[in-house]
C-alpha cells in the first residue's frame, strides 16, 4: 500500500506541513504502509487525533474553550469538539447529521481497531495474530475519510486573523482587498527610526514604528542576509575612512612640529 490509498491524509498534512506532530505521525504512515506494518493502525488513529486538536486549537473561543483538558481524551470526544468548533452541528439536515454520526462510529472502529491490535499503542499478547491487508486497508480509509471530511469543513470556515496560526496565503481574499484599498508611506523621526504609517480608506493613518533589521529578518531572511553584508561592507570603508584621516592629519601634525 501506499499514499495513493490516502489522498485526503496526504492534503492535509500537505496544508499543516508546519505542524511537527501531525508531520512525524504522517512519516510513521507512510513507512507502515510501504513495510505492510500494523502501526498502520496506531498511525491512522493517530492522524486523525492530530487533525482533530490541529482545528480545534485554531477555532476553539479562548474565553469558553471547548477543548478538553483530560491528559486521556478518547477519539470519539476529539472528533465530537471538532465538530462543534466547526459547527456543522449547526447544519439543520437529518440526513447530514446521521452522516456526521457514522463518521463519529469510523473513529470509534479506529480505536477499538487500534486498542485491540495495534502495535505501537500498549504491550499485546506476543502470540497475537497480526492483522491482515484488509484489516489495514480499511482502518487507512477510515482515517481518510474523517480527515478529509473535517479538513475541507475547516477550509469553508472563515477563520479569525487575530488569533489564527494559518499563513498569510491562507487569507487570500481579504489579502487582497487590504492591497487595494490601504496605501502605504515611509517617515524617519528624529532618532532615524522608520515609521511605516498604512494609509487607511477615509483618511484614517495607522503607524507601524519598526527597525529595518528588524522587519527584514520578520519577513524575508535572505534580503536581511545581503543587507548585512552590504552594511558591513559599508562600515568597513566607513572605519578605514576613518583611520586614513587620522594617519593624514597625524602626518601633519608631525609636519608641522618637524619641519
Amino acid at each position: 500500500m501506499t499514499l495513493d490509498w490516502c489522498p485526503g491524509i496526504r492534503e492535509a498534512c500537505s496544508h499543516w506541513r508546519d505542524a511537527p506532530m501531525l508531520q512525524h505521525t504522517f512519516v510513521a504512515l507512510e513507512a507502515s504502509l510501504r513495510d505492510g506494518s500494523d502501526v498502520v493502525i496506531d498511525a491512522s488513529k493517530g492522524l486523525v487525533e492530530c487533525v482533530c486538536q490541529l482545528i480545534i486549537d485554531e477555532l476553539d473561543n479562548p474565553k469558553s474553550p471547548l477543548k478538553p483538558q483530560k491528559s486521556d481524551v478518547p477519539i470519539t470526544e476529539w472528533f465530537s469538539v471538532a465538530i462543534r468548533v466547526l459547527r456543522l452541528g449547526d447544519v439543520r439536515h437529518r440526513k447530514f447529521a446521521d452522516f456526521i454520526k457514522h463518521h463519529n462510529g469510523l473513529a470509534e472502529s479506529l480505536r477499538i481497531l487500534r486498542n485491540d491490535a495495534g502495535p505501537a499503542s500498549h504491550g499485546k499478547d506476543g502470540f497475537i495474530q497480526a492483522l491482515t491487508s484488509h484489516h489495514r486497508r480499511a482502518a487507512v480509509l477510515a482515517a481518510d475519510s474523517i480527515v478529509a471530511f473535517l479538513h475541507h469543513a475547516y477550509l469553508d470556515t472563515q477563520l479569525n486573523p487575530t488569533i489564527s496560526r494559518e499563513p498569510w496565503d491562507r487569507f487570500e481574499k481579504e489579502n487582497a482587498l487590504i492591497d487595494a484599498q490601504v496605501g502605504l508611506a515611509v517617515e524617519t523621526d528624529d532618532e532615524g527610526v522608520p515609521s511605516l504609517r498604512f494609509l487607511l480608506p477615509g483618511g484614517d493613518v495607522l503607524p507601524l514604528t519598526i527597525e529595518v533589521s528588524r522587519l527584514l529578518y520578520q519577513l524575508d531572511r535572505e534580503a536581511y542576509v545581503e543587507a548585512l553584508n552590504a552594511a558591513r561592507s559599508a562600515n568597513s570603508d566607513e572605519l578605514a575612512d576613518a583611520s586614513q584621516m587620522s594617519l593624514s592629519s597625524t602626518e601633519a601634525l608631525d609636519h608641522q612640529e618637524f619641519p
